[in-house]
């Protein structure tokens, strides 16, 4: 494997004033939260050595550097999908680098499908643990010795102590939150009814085409993370309507004040 992130990180660094502690990776409809950030650098992606770039509407594709709630952050304005024809080893690719930088915690978002029927659109959920149906692992190939073991414990993909603080600034903030596991799958075709009703079964609570590769790779890099779903839509089959992009995009607008305050209410203390 190439050591990109490397020169990534590189590159990257020789343009920062602060060092990031937290990083964003911020999914589609999302981005706007990079907007919050103050003093911020702007880097796109197309810049950066290695990166690939975003093509998904929703996706703004670029790096955005500064503080947020007093901490330094570097968000990732828009990802990348492994759909879009990407390998996982640059789909995550982010995700090293951001360790390379420093950061000891990242908070990923996504857009996701409702599989829940006690969910509605527009509820965010603070994501428990995944379920990963790509039949890919980023970690596939010779192990990076430097970040991690070559088979890392996926127990606590998903760091107990952040999910506990999600929920207590929820209350604070008295935003409703649900709670679930998050089914990650290829795409880019939505998935069919027959398909929801297996994820159900097999315990998933939304689904969705990203966050599962990045989470893996922090989990390798010993990152504690929190993952938080925005539900922009009830999966395939439950409801009496195709699924479309826009709807997910128009369902992340309605959702984007929850988003924002309870995001910016997680970095304020972490």
């Amino acid at each position: 494997m190439t050591t990109t992130y490397q020169e990534a990180a590189k590159f990257v660094a020789d343009q920062m004033k602060i060092k990031p502690e937290i990083g964003l990776i911020l999914g589609s409809g999302l981005g706007v939260l990079a907007d919050e950030i103050e003093n911020p650098l702007h880097i796109p992606y197309h810049e950066i050595p290695g990166f690939p770039q975003s093509t998904v509407e929703g996706h703004k594709g670029q790096l955005v550097i500064g503080t947020l709630e007093g901490k330094s952050v570097i968000a990732m304005q828009g990802r990348f999908h492994f759909y879009e024809g990407y390998p996982l080893e640059l789909v995550t690719l982010p995700v090293r680098m951001m360790k390379s930088l420093g950061v000891h915690t990242i908070l990923v978002t996504n857009a996701s499908g409702g599989i829940n029927t006690s969910f509605s659109p527009g509820d965010l959920m603070i994501i428990e643990d995944q379920i990963n149906f790509t039949g890919q692992n980023p970690l596939i190939g010779p192990n990076l010795d430097e970040l991690g073991v070559r088979f890392p414990d996926m127990s606590q993909a998903y760091s107990n102590d952040l999910r506990e603080l999600a929920f207590g600034v929820a209350g604070e903030l008295q935003i409703n939150v649900q709670k679930g596991v998050y089914a990650g799958v290829v795409g880019p075709s939505y998935e069919t009814p027959a398909e929801i009703k297996m994820l159900r079964k097999m315990g998933g609570d939304a689904v969705g085409m990203s966050t599962v590769p990045e989470v893996i790779v922090a989990a390798h890099s010993g990152m504690k993370v929190l993952g938080i779903s925005c539900i922009t839509n009830m999966a395939s089959g439950i409801l009496p309507q195709p699924l479309s992009h826009s709807e997910v995009m128009e369902t992340a607008e309605l959702a984007k004040a929850n988003f924002l305050n309870l995001v910016k209410g997680l970095v304020r203390k972490i």
